[in-house]
């Protein structure tokens, strides 16, 4: 949890960044705005890898005598979680340092200038004061000097904000003022974007709660009395220095209550924790009026600071620091205690300021004797925008345009080419360059696509196969040799290619007739003969040897000569063996081979009057194949029957001779054990089956998985009856698969009630449907990045009691399971449609309303004529709903689903993709499906502001729905942070509690008389 928040308040610091630009931005002309960009982003970076490369090493380090630290050099070697987390905290301190001093001499200063003080500050002026003053922070038996005198700072009002004013103090003194600063005659221009200015001190001000909050390095109680004296500093502040200035010239200038706020904010900084609320109320008042009277000097003494840098940040961090000991809740005032607290204050201000304005003003002084650090008086005039970063020339544009292309990776857009220049020429060469380079792009990828093509069908023909393939060269050498057969040999490809397949599994006595064979090309009437089906014992790598059946072919290469043979080998083991244990053939399944339901409840009885001894149990395993019918539908019956059959070959291969395996019916097994068995044996024996099902199999040449889900009995009882033992299994079954499949379960007395209790919910849904008046439509609104409505979900819920709801996620599965799901939701398309009319004709406007729809539903035969008659009912055009489909849906039937959509998008009815990128996420059905929006998953958005995998999910799924001119929706916005991020990555509508929760319909009508009156408001003002 400390980790988290000192984390969280690190992002928060690092919003203060943004804010110092926008602040910056706002308050300087516009000629320079990009320079100020420029060199905001730059301190940041060169103040970050100086205090990574060292500046944290000597604040933090191993001290010598308390002055300087001398480990940590180069962070991040070994340390613990807190330990980044506090060394990120600090490096924000050290970025908003420099970010103060490059405010402060702001138009004048040159790109290099900017970029030497912030050398000189983040190298030998901050990490020194940092050490002297908080050094224990990061070890409690490392203090600096300054804290063994007693200084407290707690977040930096002089270690950060008085030294950045100190520095800054030295640099306008250096620099001189601006052009025309104090010129009398004319009025010097006060900014370019005073709103832009403000929106910057709000994120400072935001950015403030985490540069104190964080500063207890921990989640403690202390947080929100330091956030709440935060607040109440900075809102006195500005109010102090607004009202001294409007009572002094009778009219309120913005930049001063900016200035104030920020004042506020410094000297509360230095003792937030310490002091109660009606002292940081005080400490804010004065803080603003310092500052104020700090503006009025400098223009005495006609030093330019640009922001009020030196009023907001010096004179007001000094007096935030004296007020530690003068409102310190734990010290009575003149007591011996406070005179000692105020002497340690007094003493870390003097030495803090004289040694940050003496070595910066002697540096910077040095500094530019040899290297200016300001530009030219033209240079000033131009703007920095042109002289420093030639930002409005011809090439500039044409550089800017080639480096979208590389960004994007879009090629297909050309530069833009101006006539009769250089560059222009340059552009127009450069665009015959770019449409060669696709054309040779497309022609390979056209041929590299092929051969992967053709290399992936052979590689799924031979990795499939149930039978050993293996092929062989006229001397017997193995050029091929699939995972089959290196289960069936016991040998890995790796290890037999090359040598010679004769020698390795042919048996002694059989080697000559073999060898005979492939000498003669297997055309000879004695030994193997090519394509037919032969008969012959081999042996394993281990020694051991298994009957196989072989048919051979033969490949030519186009010529009339066979160069190669291929050997298709079956182990017949354990079907011989089978067929050996079948007492006749009504008891086997056709398909499969395996015993049949009749013979395994014979058996099964058996083994059950058999039961005699205490230790013997009979264990009845019920498998399920999870998804079966998916693959049926989708991939056919005959790949479905291909899959039971790979099912049969696997649980033949796991189990015990002496074990029975049955095909029950359908795509469901049942496996008898006996024996010595409890819990831990069939959890493990579970397992194991489990393993081999997860195996991947090749159907119509895809590759699936086999996820299975087992149901497990046990019985010792020699009275019990068989199909109880099978019923047993079959409920755990069912909790297994209700426990996410893919497991399994041993059957608990409690399953048996719990079943009968879904049963009895199934009964209560199928009347609740029926009678239609339990059911209820919630609304959830959907915005746009204005906060304005776009749209509506539906949502329903089923009251079973009076003013009880139940949520979809309890009723829909079990709806979807026993198939009403189809009666459900036609039920909400007539709940749906009939409020969508009543809303209709009592506002002008009503936004469209989405409503979700199974992918059961969607394909069924039932489904488009029932639209067609509601829609034709409640006279509702297809403009005003929209259907949300999960990605799952176009695994069934694509060409029924493209079928479908393009029906419904010809009646203009919207078609959005729901819980986008955890399904299926194929760029095929993105292209071929007739879709509108995709609607980004929750599970993406919860994290996609701080955490970078899902920022990056997030961005992609929105550039990727623009490129193919998608509308995208992100779903569960639950913060601002999530909001503003999702905002800048241009997503077009948003949903979630952070702007509205599901609503009756009353409170729908409420939002929707307001959503009109705004519509009908803006059409007057237009």
């Amino acid at each position: 949890m400390d980790t988290a928040w000192l984390l969280f308040a690190a992002i928060l610091v690092f919003c203060m960044q943004a804010g110092f630009l926008c602040l910056e931005t706002g308050k300087v002309r516009s000629k320079n705005s990009i320079n100020v960009a420029a060199k905001n982003l730059s301190d940041f970076i060169v103040s970050a890898i100086l205090f990574w490369s060292f500046g944290f090493a000597i604040m933090f380090g191993q001290t010598t005598m308390g002055y300087f630290g001398t480990s940590e050099f180069l962070f991040g070697a070994t340390h613990s979680p807190w330990q980044y987390s506090f060394f990120l905290f600090q490096l924000m301190f050290c970025g908003t340092t420099a970010t103060l001093v490059s405010g402060a001499v702001a138009e004048r200063m040159s790109y290099r200038g900017y970029l030497v003080i912030t050398v000189v500050l983040c190298s030998l002026i901050y990490p020194f004061v940092g050490h002297w003053a908080w050094s224990s922070l990061f070890n409690p038996e490392n203090p600096g000097w300054l804290e063994t005198q007693g200084f407290i700072d707690f977040a930096g009002s002089t270690v950060v904000h008085s030294v950045g004013g100190w520095v800054s103090l030295a640099a306008i003194m250096v620099l001189g003022a601006r052009t025309g600063r104090f010129d009398s005659t004319k009025t010097f221009p006060a900014g370019s974007n005073l709103p832009l200015s403000v929106m910057g001190t709000l994120l400072i001000w935001l950015g403030w709660f985490g540069f104190n909050g964080g500063s207890t390095l921990e989640f403690n109680d202390q947080v929100p009395l330091i956030l709440v004296n935060t607040c109440l500093a900075a809102a006195f502040g500005g109010l102090s220095a607004s009202a001294l200035f409007v009572a002094r010239h009778r009219y309120l200038d913005v930049s001063i209550m900016l200035n104030g706020v920020i004042a506020g904010l410094v000297a509360i900084t230095a003792g937030a924790n310490v002091v109660s609320s009606g002292s940081a109320a005080l400490i804010g008042i004065l803080a603003g009026l310092i500052m104020y009277g700090g503006e009025r000097l400098l223009l005495t003494l006609r030093l330019d600071d640009a922001l009020g840098v030196v009023p907001a940040h010096l004179f007001a961090g000094i007096w935030g620091t004296l007020a530690v000991a003068l409102f310190h809740n734990a010290i009575e005032m003149f007591s011996a205690s406070f005179w000692s607290l105020l002497w340690s204050q007094v003493l870390g201000i003097v030495v803090v300021g004289l040694y940050s304005f003496l070595l910066a003003w002697i540096a910077l002084h040095s500094i530019n004797r040899f290297i200016p650090l300001r530009v030219s008086p033209e240079q000033e005039y131009l703007g920095m925008n042109i002289t420093e970063h030639k930002a409005t020339t011809e090439l500039l544009d044409l550089l800017n345009s080639m480096d979208a292309q590389e960004r994007e990776a879009n090629f297909n857009q050309r530069v833009p080419e101006e006539p009769f220049t250089e560059v222009g020429q340059i552009a127009k060469q450069y665009n015959r360059v770019i449409e060669r380079v696709q054309h040779e792009m497309t022609q390979r990828d056209k041929t590299l696509s092929d051969f992967k093509s053709s290399e992936k069908r052979k590689s799924a023909i031979l990795n499939s196969a149930m039978d050993s393939i293996v092929t062989i060269n006229l001397d017997g050498q193995i050029i091929e040799f699939n995972p089959a057969a290196e289960r069936a040999f016991g040998c890995l490809q790796s290890k037999v290619l090359k040598r010679n397949f004769i020698d390795l599994f042919i048996l002694d006595k059989d080697r000559e007739a073999v060898t005979e064979s492939l000498e003669s090309k297997f055309v000879t009437s004695g030994g193997l003969i090519i394509n037919r089906r032969n008969t012959l014992l081999l042996k394993r790598s281990t020694g051991d040897t298994f009957p196989a059946e072989i048919t051979i072919t033969g490949t030519s290469f186009g010529s009339s000569i066979n160069n190669e043979f291929t050997l298709h080998i079956r182990d017949v083991t354990r079907q011989r063996r089978l067929q050996e244990k079948l007492r006749e053939l009504a008891y086997s399944d056709p398909l499969t081979g395996l015993y049949n339901r009749t013979y395994f409840l014979d058996a099964l009885q058996r083994t059950i009057r058999n039961l005699h001894q205490d230790d013997e149990t009979v264990a009845v395993f019920f498998l399920d194949l999870d998804r079966f019918k998916k693959i049926n539908d989708t991939l056919g019956h005959k790949a479905g029957d291909e899959l039971l059959m790979e099912v049969a070959t696997r649980l033949v291969n796991v189990t015990r001779e002496k074990d029975t395996i049955c095909r029950w019916g359908g795509d469901e097994f049942v496996i008898m054990m006996s024996g010595n068995h409890n819990e831990q044996t069939v959890v493990t024996s579970a397992t194991k089956i489990l393993q081999v099902m997860r195996e991947v199999v090749v159907l119509s040449g895809r590759e699936l998985r086999i996820p299975t889900s087992i149901g497990i009995s046990l019985t010792a009882d020699n009275t019990c009856q068989p199909m109880t033992l099978i019923q047993q299994a079959d409920i755990a079954m069912y909790n297994a698969k209700q426990a996410g499949r893919d497991n399994f379960k041993i059957f608990q007395s409690s399953m048996a009630s719990d079943a009968s209790e879904q049963f009895n919910f199934e009964q209560t849904l199928r009347l609740a449907i029926q009678a239609g008046t339990q059911f209820h439509m919630f609304y959830q609104p959907k915005v746009n990045k204005d906060q304005q409505m776009t749209g509506l979900e539906a949502l329903v819920r089923l009251e079973l009691s009076p003013g009880k709801f139940t949520s979809p996620a309890e009723f829909i599965p079990v709806a979807e399971e026993s198939g009403q799901i189809i009666a459900l939701e036609e039920l909400i398309l007539r709940l749906v449609f009939s409020q969508l009319a009543n809303w209709h004709k009592r506002f002008n406007n009503t936004p469209r309303v989405s409503i979700n729809l199974s992918g059961k539903h969607l394909l069924s035969e039932t489904f488009l004529p029932y639209l067609n008659k509601c829609m034709a009912e409640f006279a509702i055009p297809g403009e005003w709903i929209e259907f949300e489909v999960t990605e799952s849906v176009f695994l069934n039937d694509m060409d029924r689903c493209i079928q479908v959509l393009q029906v419904l998008q010809g009646f203009n009815i919207a078609i959005s993709i729901d819980d986008f990128g955890t399904g299926y996420s194929s760029l095929n059905y993105l292209k071929n499906l007739p879709i509108d929006v995709l609607k980004i998953d929750r599970s993406f958005v919860l994290e996609c502001a701080s955490l970078k995998e899902d920022a990056k999910i997030c961005s992609t799924i929105i550039e990727l729905a623009s490129t193919l001119g998608l509308k995208t929706i992100a779903e569960g916005v639950e913060t601002e942070a999530q909001f503003q991020f999702l905002k800048e990555q241009r997503c077009n509508d948003f949903q979630g509690y952070y702007f509205y929760r599901p609503m009756a319909v009353e409170r729908i009508d409420e939002l929707l008389e307001v959503h009109n009156q705004a519509l009908a408001s803006n059409v007057t003002e237009a």
